[in-house]
């Protein structure tokens, strides 16, 4: 009888569902910081509405929900809402300063199209085979 061993599987890396850029991650860290320990990071997803269809949303967290998606880049945490990963994989989180404010931009793959007033998106989720 020979000791036939099972073949060992190396898994994959698993890519982050989002991205951040370093002014993206610089402009979180600094709001976390002046928070005084109340948040571990931000929770970001998508919901319905808007004249496109879909809206991104973002928000502090203090911990992570029961099913969040928790990805972390650049130094800070991401808590991505399971129900919002497919829409979100592979999307580029970036803080953008401009002549008349500053704001959080998402460059998501899978949008496929956003309103007049940038306000609303609409966003094809990716299969999940291919995920």
């Amino acid at each position: 009888m020979s000791d036939v061993s099972a073949p060992t599987r190396s898994r994959r890396a698993r890519p982050k569902a989002v991205r951040l850029t370093e002014a993206a991650a610089a402009r979180i860290r600094e709001i976390i910081a002046e928070a005084d320990g109340r948040f571990q990071g931000v929770r970001v997803g998508v919901t319905n509405g808007g004249c496109a269809g879909m809206s991104y949303t973002m928000d502090y967290a203090e911990a992570p929900a029961a099913y969040d998606e928790v990805v972390e880049d650049n130094g800070v945490k991401i808590f991505i809402d399971a129900k919002a990963v497919l829409f979100l994989l592979g999307t580029e989180m970036d803080f953008v300063q401009e002549k008349f404010g500053a704001r959080f931009v998402f460059n998501n793959p899978n949008q496929t199209s956003a309103c007049g007033c940038g306000e609303s998106v609409a966003i094809t989720p990716v299969n999940q085979s291919q995920a």
